[in-house]
């Protein structure tokens, strides 16, 4: 960066044009006038051309002598005058001089320490102002008068395939529908709308809370707010409720919450809550309230104050299996989208939207959907919204990716909310490894279990197929495809590394299809750009069938390290990792080991006195517990067991953990 002076010398620069206009002309070599300004040329042809005056006789007056004395005296102090002038600007010039000197000495010596070892050698003499050169901090460069610096080309995130991730390698075909008619080409597309286009996922929402799996488009968290300082760092005492149970069309009953189980928060403003009929009074009229919305395996949604585990509403029961968490508006909007997980005693299995003034359901689609290529009902994965264009994108286990344009009509001074869904999209793939049809799973099914990442006009999505890919949201043209192996459960994260956009993904060991025993189960980085792979750490696992090693739970990130759980590894099947990487190399930083293994996605949160905390939890046949951790050596500092398996994910919310388990049990608990 320029120094002071630098700046300084650039701004005298500029006032020595005069005032002149700085794209003046240039053709041919001469200069024209600024406006205003006098042609000095001009004038003088110009006086050349008028012939000279006639001269004029002189009279001249003959000086008295008593004047003639008195002139010579004053000519005589004029010059000793002019003789002691001329020694004090000798004195001055001396002295300027010496300073001058010295200070090109200081001058040079100061370039000296701040110029690099082997660099070359910076000159540091005074440049005259027409000499086409400027002094800087880094030494004397050519410059053109009056031109501006070259701007830094900024990076543009274009992703494109190399050889090795060319979707033709792993996709048969893709395809498209648009309200209920299949396009003839991927190229026929074209969306009415602007374009999407996601931002950082900072910027995803302004709501006061955590709206989606893992906090964000990019699902870089699971934490919200300023954590006051930790000064015990310890389990506080908080509060818990009781959940329920639920049987489903196969006869499988199931209870609490689980994979991915992760809950919702949202800080309303008291104007949203005013409106909300559903939420009893002594709720809406709080000053402040923060609202704790959890969708549960028993069918129901439940809401509740944050801080002591009061129910705001009514549950609202669903009827369906809710294994994801769903997801809130990040707009602000009253809306709940909420993905089912399994179908339910009547063979039902959808994705509602969900009207949070009176909680009505406003909207269904994907139950039994024919242009499905795998009639696998099933929406784990927690849905993202396009704030400017208005389009809700949905992946599916059977193998669609929704994006619908909701056409919301919100106006809250009314108190009214609706939306008309007018463009319903689906996009849809074949993945050459799927060994099933319709109705006969096979293995490296169709579909998304996870929730997908977003960034610019790409979607990245991994499958339950052992596939990563890129897809432009704009074109539904695949850009690229990466190899992941295995059944993918864990959701990617992806991070901004110098402006460059890279993900963070791992896998499932999925039992009898690599292999029935144990299995290689890496963490990848990939570039987001081309998808290659920019390093890889390999874990044995184990696994059975139904219950799956690997990396469930979705990685936790913070600006130098990546903290993956993985689930049995070890010493034995029901062990489990919690691990930290370094982001740049993937070398391990640090290691936990638990005896019983995570499932659950790890929280990464800082303290106001800049403590570095994690949230683990673990859980395995009716055992759990969940841990405060420093991220920075993985040291323990508390665990609790909340005597249940913890499977699902958490959040944190200021200094609140709330997160519930499979023994229908969800617990609010400080952190102090």
């Amino acid at each position: 960066m320029p120094s002071k002076h630098a700046r300084q010398y650039d701004r005298s620069n500029n006032n020595n044009m005069h005032g002149e206009d700085r794209s003046v002309s240039r053709q041919n070599g001469y200069r024209s006038p600024a406006p205003g300004s006098r042609n000095l040329n001009s004038e003088h042809s110009a006086a050349k051309a008028r012939p000279a005056p006639s001269p004029m006789p002189v009279k001249r007056k003959k000086a008295k002598k008593g004047e003639s004395v008195f002139s010579n005296i004053l000519r005589l102090a004029g010059v000793l005058l002019l003789l002691f002038l001329v020694m004090m600007l000798s004195i001055i010039v001396i002295k300027d001089y010496r300073s001058r000197k010295d200070t090109q000495s200081g001058y040079s010596e100061y370039i000296s320490s701040i110029t690099p070892s082997g660099s070359s050698t910076v000159n540091a003499e005074p440049v005259a102002a027409d000499s086409g050169m400027e002094q800087t901090d880094t030494g004397t460069v050519p410059v053109e008068t009056g031109a501006e610096p070259e701007p830094v080309p900024e990076y543009v995130f274009e992703p494109r395939a190399i050889d090795s991730t060319e979707p033709s390698v792993f996709i048969d075909f893709t395809g498209i529908q648009v309200n209920n008619t299949e396009l003839e080409s991927i190229s026929d597309y074209s969306s009415p709308y602007d374009p999407i286009s996601f931002e950082k996922g900072k910027e995803y929402t302004g709501v006061k809370g955590i709206v989606t799996f893992r906090g964000d488009n990019f699902r870089s968290g699971a934490s919200y707010g300023v954590t006051q300082t930790l000064t015990n760092k310890k389990f506080g005492s908080g509060w818990e409720i009781s959940t329920g149970t639920l049987q489903d069309y196969n006869g499988n009953v199931w209870t609490g919450s689980g994979w991915t189980g992760q809950p919702l928060v949202a800080r309303w403003p008291k104007s949203t809550r005013s409106i909300m009929t559903s939420m009893y009074d002594w709720a809406r009229e709080q000053d402040d309230l923060v609202e704790v919305i959890y969708a549960t395996m028993d069918g129901k949604v439940y809401f509740l104050e944050m801080s002591t585990g009061k129910a705001t509403r009514k549950p609202l029961n669903m009827g369906i299996t809710y294994k994801g968490g769903g997801a809130l508006d990040p707009r602000g909007y009253p809306i709940l989208y909420l993905g089912g997980g399994v179908r339910n005693m009547d063979g039902r299995c959808n994705v509602s939207i969900v009207n949070l003034i009176d909680c009505t359901v406003m909207y269904k689609f994907g139950d039994g959907d024919p242009y499905a290529l795998r009639d696998w009902r099933m929406f784990d994965s927690s849905a993202i919204v396009d704030a400017e264009t208005d389009q809700l994108i949905q992946p599916g286990e059977n193998g669609l990716v929704y994006i619908i344009h909701l056409n919301t009509q919100y106006d809250e001074a009314a108190g009214t909310l609706s939306i008309d869904p007018d463009n319903v999209v689906k996009w849809r793939y074949h993945n050459r490894r799927w060994t099933g049809n319709a109705n006969t799973p096979g293995k490296y099914w169709l579909g998304m279990e996870s929730s997908c990442v977003a960034y610019g006009g790409y979607l990245f999505l991994n499958d339950n197929g052992g596939l990563l890919m890129c897809l432009d949201l704009n074109t539904l043209e695949l850009v690229w495809v990466q190899d992941i192996l295995d059944d993918s459960n864990c959701s990617p994260v992806l991070d901004l590394e110098n402006g460059h956009p890279y993900l963070y993904v791992s896998t499932s060991y999925h039992y009898g299809w690599r292999s029935s025993g144990k299995e290689t189960v890496p963490v990848w980085k990939i570039d987001a750009e081309t998808g290659e792979i920019v390093w890889r750490v390999d874990f044995t696992c184990y696994s059975e069938s139904g219950v799956s090693g690997g990396v469930q739970g979705t990685p936790a990130i913070d600006d130098t390290s990546i903290y993956v759980p993985v689930a049995r590894t070890g010493n034995n099947a029901n062990s489990g990792l919690l691990i930290s990487l370094d982001k740049k190399t993937g070398e391990t930083n640090w290691e936990y080991r638990t005896n019983i293994y995570s499932w659950g996605s790890p929280i990464r949160f800082n303290d106001t006195s800049g403590g570095k905390y994690l949230i683990y939890n673990t859980g395995y046949s009716g055992t759990g517990y969940v841990y405060i951790i420093n991220a920075m050596t993985g040291d323990v500092y508390d665990s609790r067991d909340l005597r249940g398996n913890v499977e699902a994910s958490g959040v944190v919310f200021e200094n609140w953990l709330i997160i519930g388990h499979r023994s229908c049990r969800i617990f609010g608990i400080p952190l102090t």
